[in-house]
């Protein structure tokens, strides 16, 4: 499984998940709620110790990457994300079709997601760099082939910042699960390849004014 590591930016510095955390993510949750109608956040500190349980156990079996998400501004704790439905494509392909694999040290592709902030910390520039270090992170240490990044079709906001990213929209899946809200939700799917890497990776240092874009 990849080893845990923590990412470290200007403004944002996201740090393994940990129960540790329970009672910062709770306090970051609590803020306005109504700017979750798209999003699931865990509310109060039962469901979200019972989150973080379960985002453990998925990572104990090397299927995600968890982090909490550190705004240096202020040094609170203001949300959570995770590169997460990690594969794993090295090795005999697993037999029968469908059946889990042993996984391996790096993931060939990945997915960014569950990512939610307290309403002070949206719209500051946090979850573009909080972006900005799992994509590094993943295309430059890991090389992976693939990310894949989704949005209830509704949410614009989240949407926008995505396509702000420079990703490219795949597609959208139809009823594909059920969303925030009780619907039944339909979900846009984007992704960013390794080849589109360096040109996305120059356009988010402009966008957060990197000195070092080329």
């Amino acid at each position: 499984m990849p080893a845990f590591v923590t990412l470290s930016g200007r403004s944002v510095r996201l740090e393994p998940l940990s129960l540790a955390a329970v009672d910062d993510l709770v306090a970051a949750a609590s803020e306005d709620r109504s700017t979750y109608a798209f999003t699931r956040v865990p509310q109060g500190r039962g469901e979200m110790v019972s989150y973080v349980e379960a985002t453990l156990a998925e990572q104990a079996e090397g299927r995600t990457m968890p982090f909490a998400i550190r705004w240096l501004h202020t040094d609170r704790v203001v949300g959570a994300t995770r590169l997460m439905n990690l594969e794993y494509w090295q090795g005999p392909m697993p037999w029968p079709p469908g059946a889990r694999s042993a996984v391996g040290e790096v993931p060939s592709v990945a997915d960014i997601g569950y990512t939610w902030l307290a309403a002070s910390a949206q719209g500051t520039g946090v979850n573009r760099e909080s972006k900005y270090l799992m994509l590094s992170h993943a295309f430059e240490t890991w090389q992976v082939h693939r990310i894949t990044l989704k949005a209830d079709v509704r949410n614009v906001r989240s949407r926008a910042a995505i396509e702000s990213l420079g990703a490219h929209l795949d597609g959208v899946r139809r009823a594909e699960t059920r969303g925030a809200d009780d619907t039944v939700r339909d979900t846009a799917y984007y992704s960013i390849l390794s080849s589109e890497w360096p040109l996305v990776r120059e356009r988010i240092h402009a966008r957060l004014g990197l000195v070092e874009a080329a």
